[in-house]
């Protein structure tokens, strides 16, 4: 009888923070739809604006995104300190909004180039207060649950994207497919606007009676004492905040090298030349842009299919040996695409046959881990009072590392082909299994809090 009391309780506030949770990472899903979208559009779009034999320019539409990301991406963090995470989303949404109907309006490939950098400052912002405050919001039992709904939001929206630019292929519509985002974009500002603060934050503003008012509205009763303790804890690390200037102390030089280990290794492995190049791949192999986006379609299905898995996962088999398996997984596939394209040559349909199946093995290594994992552990690697500058840089590594790799991966696919290109990513996932092997350390199932705690203390032993 005391149960079924009881019970309506406890579940309210539980529902609370999985919808404050799926609302901030509606910003997730403008990320992976405004990153996969291009890839589509630009088959269209090259005619119209006068860029067909131009690929200096093709190549200029889809980096200005990464550019303005590295932006967002750096700036974020110290603003998401000042300013709070809630605040920061919201003017992501309004960011997203602007750049997606900018972009869709273009009557030129200059104002269609700055929309596109409008754009990544919106996605930089996200990419860094998304898992920031899905993280925080979250009690330490769920938290890898809950931040792993970053990826896969992302994948879904890498996934929209594709069915979008899909489904308005016969039509040519790839002002449609750059503006329908201004409908998720109005979605995260309507909803945030209803949405807590983190508590976290709260607390490192002295803000205690807020911040405890937010852990009972978003956690059960048996959970709310346990958060007030972290957030008191968090209050007492947070007395003297910290900026970009600390992040060269002695103490925290190999957590950020971590941070950005993970973060550039997350791009190194190559995940963003399949997002990015596979319908030109596909098309060079003799499929039609149809086909080649269809087969993306699937590719994005299995993205989120996989990254399922980690959040379904992460909190009970740990952080660091999910990322091994993703290595030793993302490794395997591509050396054995590398290998068949050496002996089976890199034409025809044999060949387009085994790069599909190698590409969705290998995505669905990425996906179940390296994908989710890695926006998991970044909030959690460092202590509040520095958390927002140092996320801010390790984010800023991720972009420079994807902007890399996807400039370099068309010369380098030109210069050597396929098969050697796809072995030089595979020795990446060997380099990623290495490094996290030996450097990175379990955070699952830790308070914030206490990882911080340790972290000060093991600098300082």
């Amino acid at each position: 009888m005391s149960t079924a009391q009881t019970s309506p309780g406890s579940s309210a506030p539980g529902r609370r923070v999985y919808l404050a949770a799926v609302i901030c990472a509606i910003g997730a899903l403008l990320f992976g739809y405004d990153t996969g979208v291009i890839s589509g559009a630009l088959l269209y779009l090259k005619g119209p604006l006068g860029i067909a034999d131009n690929p200096l320019l093709q190549g200029t539409v889809t980096s200005a995104l990464l550019v303005g990301a590295m932006i967002g991406a750096l700036s974020s963090g110290s603003a998401a300190a000042r300013l709070g995470r809630r605040r920061i989303a919201l003017i992501a949404a309004v960011v997203f909004g602007v750049g997606a109907a900018g972009a869709a309006l273009s009557p030129e490939v200059l104002t269609l180039i700055a929309f596109r950098f409008v754009i990544g400052i919106g996605v930089g912002l996200a990419s860094v207060v998304v898992p920031m405050y899905l993280s925080e919001i979250s009690p330490t039992s769920i938290r890898g649950r809950l931040t792993s709904l970053n990826q896969l939001m992302i994948t879904i929206g890498i996934l929209l994207a594709y069915v979008v630019d899909l489904v308005l292929a016969p039509w040519e519509a790839w002002r449609w497919m750059l503006g329908i985002a201004v409908v998720p974009a109005a979605a995260l500002f309507v909803g945030m606007l209803f949405m807590p603060e983190t508590p976290r934050w709260l607390a490192s503003r002295g803000r205690m009676d807020e911040a405890e008012a937010v852990l009972r509205r978003t956690r059960g009763p048996e959970e709310v004492d346990e958060g007030v303790e972290e957030i008191r804890a968090a209050q007492r690390q947070s007395r003297d905040e910290a900026g970009f200037g600390e992040l060269f102390q002695p103490w925290i030089r190999p957590l950020l090298g971590i941070g950005l280990g993970l973060a550039l290794l997350q791009q190194f492995v190559g995940i963003n030349t399949i997002i990015y190049y596979a319908p030109t791949t596909l098309t060079e192999l003799g499929m039609g842009n149809g086909a080649s986006i269809a087969a993306q379609v699937g590719i994005g299905t299995v993205m989120v299919l996989f990254t399922l898995v980690a959040v379904r996962w992460t909190d009970r088999i740990g952080r660091r040996r999910l990322l091994m398996a993703g290595s030793v997984g993302m490794t395997a596939s591509l050396a054995v695409l590398g290998v068949l394209t050496l002996i089976t040559g890199a034409h025809g349909g044999p060949i387009a046959v085994i790069t599909i199946v190698c590409l969705a093995a290998y995505v669905a290594s990425f996906a179940a881990t390296w994908g989710p994992i890695v926006w998991v552990m970044l909030p959690e690697l460092y202590p509040l009072r520095i958390r927002g500058p140092a996320e801010g840089v390790a984010t800023f590594g991720n972009w420079l590392g994807n902007c890399i790799v996807s400039a370099l991966f068309p010369v380098v696919l030109a210069a050597v082909g396929q098969a050697a290109s796809m072995l030089v990513l595979a020795a990446f996932g060997v380099v990623s299994f290495v490094f996290v092997r030996a450097l990175v350390p379990e955070t699952t199932g830790q308070s914030l809090e206490g990882l911080a705690e340790a972290q000060e203390s093991g600098a300082t032993a």
